[in-house]
């Protein structure tokens, strides 16, 4: 037989864990299971590997909201935070409801059945449950390949070629010469951390620049808040100045972009040789928070490039050579490894084949209510966080709001619920309104935001509070059906 779930949530990573704990709180006569198709949970903090991998928000929002972070370093290592993730799991039993090895590869939801049907490959093998609620928390890349385009020699290069998303645990870059293709978060995390470990020579290969803002590593305010006030306002205390620094930073980026721009470059050439070309390697043609601001924890890849131990080379590639890259302008790069820091492939929902009675739905075709289910997907919800601040806040408010919903429709005696589609006139927007490389490429596979609420996206954690948190379920925008007898929530 079947086995039949209340929920299914896939993905045991930070969103996964999420939706395990409020589900448990708010929900706790609901069965449930996490499917993982991984060794282990953790998500992006199991599969990154490459050195000195880490947090680019604040732990005091990347954190849960249930679970204290207690540390004063607000910016965390890969390990330290899949540990804390694997923590969070053990003290509330939710590690047991994990099922690892589980790759979804389809859904289908039955109209007839009010249920929905999920394929799982494990170990060479495929077989099936069903569930009533189907909760997708597997983030938004490719897990199997990154980015790369296209480099023409690749095949020529004698030496080694790595994408940071697959690090071998044996490259051995001691005293070598390492060329990182790429500007963003990763290259910004890897350069410093190379240099650091061994690496001769190290740099940066930048098509265009890329805004690097520095924090320091342990936040002062928390160090005083956790040596003055008791654990849990110190908790409250540090997660809301980080959440009201993350928000004046972004709208003040947004509302006043040439002030924003000029206060980074200055905080760069402070930190940078003087005469340094700032403009040309850290300042870019748009707008902060056009794309997502990388963060240079203590300034640290300013301090690496002082100390000349790496550079920064802005310029096109023409190709890859035996012994390095040959750019456009003529100059050759020697390299003994090229990392190719490119950028993520995006996908939403592992891969997995959505469909509606046994007819693939099309994501692009939907539209994305409050940013967390689609039309014309019933009894679905998925979690994608903010592109502008910690990815949690946005996870641990889907997942409150799912709970709602459910104990809504046990309340009132419904089996379904999926957005109705917008009434009137309305523009269809980027589900994702950012304009790195990833986004860009994905645009046609991307389910639609919409023009105006509760269709439109903000990325703003303090009106999500009263669209999510706040916000009636009974709107008129989700549509219940299949009454049955009210039972009590």
């Amino acid at each position: 037989m079947t086995e039949h779930l209340d929920v299914v949530i896939v993905g045991a990573g930070i969103s996964g864990i999420s939706a395990a704990w409020h589900l448990q709180n708010r929900c706790p006569n609901k069965s449930y299971a996490i499917l993982e198709r991984r060794d282990d949970l953790g998500g992006t903090w199991d599969l990154f590997k490459y050195p000195g991998i880490r947090s680019d928000s604040d732990m005091f929002t990347l954190g849960f909201r249930f679970k204290p972070w207690r540390s004063a370093h607000s910016i965390a290592d890969g390990a330290s935070i899949k540990a804390y993730i694997k923590e969070a799991a053990a003290e509330n039993g939710i590690d047991s409801h994990i099922r690892y090895r589980q790759h979804v590869v389809a859904a289908d939801w039955s109209d007839a059945e009010n249920r929905w049907t999920v394929t799982v490959q494990s170990d060479g093998k495929e077989s099936q449950l069903t569930c009533s609620f189907l909760f997708a928390c597997s983030g938004y890349y490719n897990y199997d390949e990154g980015y790369l385009p296209k480099f023409e020699g690749a095949e020529d290069f004698e030496g080694t070629i790595v994408h940071p998303q697959h690090w071998p645990e044996d490259l051995d870059y001691a005293g070598k010469r390492v060329v990182v293709i790429g500007s963003g978060a990763t290259a910004v995390t890897l350069i410093p951390s190379l240099v650091n470990t061994g690496a001769g020579h190290v740099t940066m290969l930048q098509r265009s620049p890329t805004y690097i803002g520095s924090l320091p590593l342990v936040d002062p305010f928390a160090e005083r808040a956790n040596k003055l006030l008791p654990a849990h306002a110190a908790h409250v205390a540090n997660r809301w100045k980080a959440i009201g620094f993350s928000t004046f930073q972004y709208q003040l980026s947004r509302r006043f972009p040439a002030f924003m721009r000029k206060t980074l470059l200055t905080m760069a050439q402070r930190r940078l040789p003087k005469g340094y070309d700032v403009e040309k390697h850290f300042g870019p043609s748009y707008n902060p928070w056009d794309q997502r601001l990388c963060l240079a924890p203590n300034g640290d890849l300013f301090k690496t490039i002082r100390s000349g131990k790496a550079d920064v080379v802005t310029d096109t590639i023409e190709r890859f050579t035996k012994t390095g890259i040959k750019l456009s302008s003529g100059e050759e790069l020697p390299a003994d490894i090229i990392i190719t820091a490119t950028g993520l492939n995006l996908q939403l929902f592992g891969g997995a084949d959505v469909r509606r009675n046994g007819e693939s739905v099309a994501l692009t075709d939907t539209m994305a209510y409050k940013g967390l289910m689609l039309t014309g997907l019933p009894n679905m919800a998925f979690t994608i966080g903010y592109t502008n601040a910690s990815w949690t806040l946005k996870a641990d408010l889907v997942s409150e709001f799912v709970c709602r919903v459910l104990n809504y429709m046990d309340a009132n005696g419904f089996e379904t619920v999926v957005p109705g589609q917008p009434a009137g006139d309305i523009e269809n927007r980027p589900l994702m309104d950012f304009t790195p490389g990833y986004v860009l490429r994905a645009l046609d596979y991307l389910p639609n935001a919409g023009s105006r609420a509760p269709w439109r996206l903000k990325q703003n954690y303090l009106l999500d509070l009263q669209l999510i948190r706040r916000g009636k379920v009974d709107d008129d925008v989700l549509r219940f059906t299949k009454q049955r007898a009210a039972v009590n929530a």
